[in-house]
């Protein structure tokens, strides 16, 4: 079990590595990429460059930096997260147990531009299978999506649904899907109803019956992997207090996925932050136990 899991190895995320590290805890950090930082080729207004610095120099360093201390760091999709105490994260090869979880993956969220998604919200449209999953227990769904989160999201529903059918906007499946999955690739028009999801409309005239649809298309996003384990979330940000912990104990979350000014600066105090309130945590789930064992 690690002492702390970083999902995300950008600038929030690095930071908090550095200081959890020094600290002597056992640190893994998750970064699937370089996320929009590497998109920026001259960085003029962060602290200690004479001159300009590209994105990708600056997380290169970053990393490098917490290497030389110990720190793991790894090259995985994230695609679950789960809480009974403990917090487990989920990869697209492996499961990790951690104390202190700290979600660092910047603010995506990828909702496709379908008619109906965003009027469904709440009414047949979920963006956690974890979270809404029992609504639709004996009912026909589908998972929007055709990579590895789409999968996640699939398994998920399968002991609970009726019957899950992936359907992929167009796109090719980048998995393969459980035999007892179907897979619709057509392009999607709409999804409709009248109080609640009825059907999904696609481009060539065709429709598809379904009381739910799960939005995963791509990678998980910050409050997706918020929501899995009831982290508060509002829009597209991670609602953290000042310490930068969520409502879950033990689950931090820093940069811009806490909204607020989107800047480098502002990402690499969260993370200080996170990884300095996880220290205390960790050390006091570590005094706890050894009274438990004691007594």
């Amino acid at each position: 079990m690690f002492d702390v899991i970083i999902i995300g190895s950008g600038p929030a995320g690095i930071s908090a590595a550095l200081y959890t590290r020094r600290a002597g805890l056992n640190t893994l950090v998750i970064g699937r990429d370089s996320g929009s930082l590497a998109k920026a080729g001259a960085i003029e207004n962060y602290y200690g460059f004479s001159e300009p610095v590209s994105g990708n120099d600056l997380i290169n360093s970053g990393i490098a930096a917490v290497k030389r201390l110990g720190v793991e760091v790894i090259s995985d999709e994230v695609v679950g997260l789960q809480w009974n105490g403990n917090l487990f994260v989920r990869t697209k090869t492996l499961t990790l147990e951690a104390v202190c979880v700290i979600i660092a993956t910047g603010t995506t969220r990828n909702t496709p531009k379908i008619e109906g998604l965003t009027e469904f919200e709440g009414r047949g449209v979920s963006y956690c299978s974890t979270c809404d999953g029992f609504f639709f227990r004996g009912k026909d769904v589908c998972v929007l999506g055709e990579g590895s989160y789409a999968l996640s999201e699939v398994q998920e529903l399968l002991p609970i649904a009726k019957s899950v059918t992936l359907v992929t906007n167009g796109l090719t499946p980048a998995v393969s899907v459980p035999d007892e999955v179907a897979v619709n690739t057509k392009k999607i028009l709409s999804v409709s109803g009248t109080s609640a999801v009825e059907e999904m409309v696609f481009e060539d005239g065709t429709t598809l019956k379904t009381d739910g649809v799960f939005v995963a298309v791509g990678v998980a996003g910050s409050t997706d992997l918020a929501k899995k384990v009831g982290a508060q979330v509002a829009g597209t940000k991670i609602v953290v207090d000042e310490n930068m912990e969520t409502n879950i104990p033990g689950l931090y979350a820093a940069g811009d996925c806490t909204a607020g000014m989107l800047q480098i600066a502002k990402a690499v105090y969260e993370g200080a932050k996170a990884g300095t309130e996880a220290i205390k945590f960790v050390r006091k789930y570590a005094a706890q136990s050894e009274k438990t064992n004691q007594g």
